[in-house]
């Protein structure tokens, strides 16, 4: 009761933040998924300019006109390619060495942002929830693992991050992850395991980096969005990666 009170801001934020997401879900229309996913693509996106230290403006515009395109576009994940392709030409052309890191809020968080659009895009709100359903207990698994037995620091990047708690939170996640696609009709039992696994693997590196980013910029949380949670990026870390490795993984299998 006592870690519950004493996290009263983060509960309510994180209860508020879920309430709001099964509510999206349960209506389950593009546009307003569209709406929802890029209301938190823009934050993060600004979040992730400051990390990077970008100072240039430009950039919301250009994210602005790549969540408007992936609305339309059957593959927004290709949308990368096409910005990868302009920066790089614009770069050769101005000579403008000092926008290098431009590119990089296209990196991180546009890519995952995209990825997450698409799963639900081209599969459908199931596939989202199987996203959410295997990044959320890695969390939850690793938080409670970790507490009860863990003792092995995992990585100097994140020091309160232990081995045991990282295999917890990977196992606990594919099993429940394995569960809800069976619930799905996922083709094969092993398929289930395979992108579960993959995936909880994905959002533990996912939240590493978040922090790998904070601890170059010298701060504590990438926002203040989140009463108790921090930025956007801070809640959606293990998303940004687990999406990618999720979709790619369904491709292949």
């Amino acid at each position: 009761m006592r870690f519950i009170t004493d996290n009263k801001e983060r509960w309510i934020t994180g209860v508020t933040l879920l309430a709001v997401t099964l509510t999206v879900g349960f209506i389950d229309n593009k546009f307003l998924m569209w709406l929802y996913l890029g209301a938190f693509y823009m934050v993060g996106f600004n979040e992730a300019v400051k990390l990077f230290e970008v100072k240039q403006r430009s950039p919301y515009i250009y994210a602005g006109v790549i969540w408007s395109i992936a609305y339309f576009t059957p593959n927004p994940d290709d949308l990368f390619f096409l910005i990868a392709i302009f920066f790089g030409a614009k770069l050769a052309y101005t000579q403008e060495h000092e926008k290098k890191k431009l590119i990089l809020p296209f990196l991180y968080p546009t890519i995952g942002f995209l990825f997450m659009f698409m799963l639900y895009t081209n599969h459908d709100i199931n596939w989202l929830i199987w996203l959410l359903v295997v990044v959320a207990f890695t969390d939850v698994g690793a938080f409670f693992v970790g507490k009860s037995i863990g003792k092995t620091q995992f990585s100097p990047t994140s020091p309160n991050k232990t081995l045991e708690g990282v295999i917890g939170g990977v196992l606990v996640a594919t099993l429940m992850g394995t569960l809800f696609a069976y619930n799905m009709d996922l083709d094969t039992l092993i398929a289930s395991i395979i992108v579960s696994l993959l995936t909880a693997i994905a959002s533990i590196f996912g939240d590493l980096f978040e922090s790998y980013l904070k601890r170059e910029a010298g701060v504590k949380d990438s926002g203040t969005l989140l009463p108790g949670h921090g930025g956007v990026l801070d809640r959606v870390d293990g998303y940004l990666f687990g999406a990618v490795i999720m979709l790619i993984t369904l491709r292949s299998i």
